[in-house]
């Protein structure tokens, strides 16, 4: 193992526009950047801008091929995140406990991912063959902190090229960037989904006779939609974070797809050996004026079948933060908070933690993943149930985007209202929990309450 006080840390001037920062970065690939809309949003403060990691990692049909910078390659089939964790193991840094990150993993945990974790059918169609995993390790970041009105580039110092372009990082990340002549974005057909009304009333039914026959309590059911598109999916990420801001928002550009995400949800943080987890679970869409507004929402805070339903979800989480937290630490702080966004209401509730001695973020992980607020409850058995009855893999969409540092600090989100733009396509997925009392029409409409801003997104760059 190494370790080391990492030594390179330079304060910048704080510049609010993050995503014109990253924008020279956006068509390379491996950049990243985690989003969190600032301080319009609870919970938004921190945002981090990464590029050109030292190592990746991309797991597919359970073979992780790991790149490094040098252009070395080695194949693995290990288990993904075993594997993770051994790498992350090599490289450790004293945490700074005014900033998030100071170098790590960052990428995404696909939903699909589940299958190395538990054994699962093989029924939905998988026509993306998007990687489960895709992670890579990054020396050096930006983090601007909205919230004290900073920015400071940081650096692990495990990579030589960091403290050979260091000077030139810091120039970049120091003033706005001229405006880059990119290909523009747009829509060139119509937005299909995956499933008819008909299709998807048959998987509702189907999921209330699992539940009562006492198969499950609740099953996530989602439906996909996509659309061919042209052009730079970035300007279709600006236009995404100004109709639909969110706190876990994130756009990554991968070698196999970019992905375009504007998450309310935190999935996991953990910092210095604190754990907190966020699930959302019961939303109701906006009014047309604050009168309309107001009685949703608060319908939404009274509705005892939403408190109910994120009760379960509630009860799941603590289950699995346990398998990775001292006795007795486990709590809920707080429980259906009202939370709202552009386009939906949502109740939230708030589970903590302290990490148990000997764990670390991906043991928190594995026990946790995929997040129980996009499954249903039991898990495995939801799972199963979603496989059955989604027509296509979830891909990315119910997985998670966020970061794992050298310091073992972590924080991720649920990645709900993401798209994923792979070669002139863009997919994307809306779904709900279902229970023994949901209503077939209040369902199939919450998934297009979730899906609007994506809806809307794509209607603006229509021809």
């Amino acid at each position: 193992m190494t370790s080391q006080t990492p030594t390179l840390l330079r304060e910048l001037p704080y510049i609010k526009e993050t995503s014109r920062l990253f924008e020279p970065l956006a068509g390379q690939p491996w950049a990243v950047f985690l989003d969190s809309g600032g301080q319009r949003l609870p919970h938004g403060r921190y945002d981090l801008i990464a590029g050109d990691p030292m190592l990746t990692l991309v797991t597919r049909d359970g073979e992780t091929r790991i790149s490094s910078a040098d252009g070395a390659v080695t194949i693995s089939r290990e288990d993904p995140l075993r594997l993770l964790q051994s790498l992350l193991r090599q490289y450790r840094i004293d945490s700074r406990d005014s900033l998030p990150f100071s170098g790590g993993a960052l990428g995404y945990f696909s939903y699909d991912l589940g299958r190395s974790l538990e054994r699962l059918p093989v029924i939905a169609g998988d026509e993306d063959r998007l990687p489960e995993m895709a992670i890579g390790l990054y020396d050096w970041a930006l983090v601007v902190d909205h919230q004290a009105r900073r920015s400071h580039l940081v650096g692990g110092g495990f990579d030589p090229r960091t403290a050979a372009r260091w000077s030139h990082l810091a120039e970049r990340f120091s003033t706005l960037p001229a405006a880059m002549p990119r290909v523009p974005f747009r829509v060139t057909g119509a937005v299909e989904s995956n499933m008819t009304r008909q299709q998807y009333a048959d998987a509702f039914h189907r999921v209330q006779r699992y539940i009562r026959a006492g198969d499950c309590y609740q099953v996530n059911l989602a439906q996909r939609f996509s659309v061919t598109t042209q052009g730079d999916p970035w300007l279709a990420y600006r236009q995404l974070r100004r109709l639909n801001p969110a706190p876990f928002s994130a756009y990554l550009n991968t070698p196999a797809a970019q992905l375009l995400c504007s998450s309310p949800e935190r999935f996991l943080q953990l910092r210095a050996g604190a754990v907190e987890t966020r699930p959302i679970k019961g939303t109701v869409g906006r009014g047309v004026n604050p009168t309309e507004d107001l009685k949703l929402g608060q319908g939404l805070r009274q509705s005892d079948k939403d408190r109910a339903e994120n009760l379960m979800i509630v009860d799941l989480l603590r289950n699995d933060l346990s398998k990775s937290s001292a006795l007795g630490s486990v709590e809920v702080s707080e429980l259906f908070a009202l939370e709202s966004y552009a386009t939906v209401h949502h109740l939230v509730s708030t589970i903590n933690s302290r990490l148990a001695e000997g764990r670390d973020a991906l043991d928190l992980l594995r026990g946790c993943f995929p997040g129980g607020s996009i499954t249903g409850a039991p898990k495995r058995r939801a799972m199963e149930i979603i496989e059955e009855l989604e027509p296509d893999r979830r891909g990315a969409y119910c997985g998670s985007i966020g970061y794992i540092g050298f310091d073992g600090n972590m924080d991720s989100n649920i990645a709900i209202r993401t798209l994923v733009h792979i070669d002139g396509r863009m997919r994307f997925w809306a779904g709900g929990g279902l229970v023994a009392d949901s209503e077939l029409d209040t369902e199939y409409q919450e998934t297009f309450h979730k899906a609007k801003a994506m809806l809307q997104l794509l209607g603006d760059f229509c021809q």
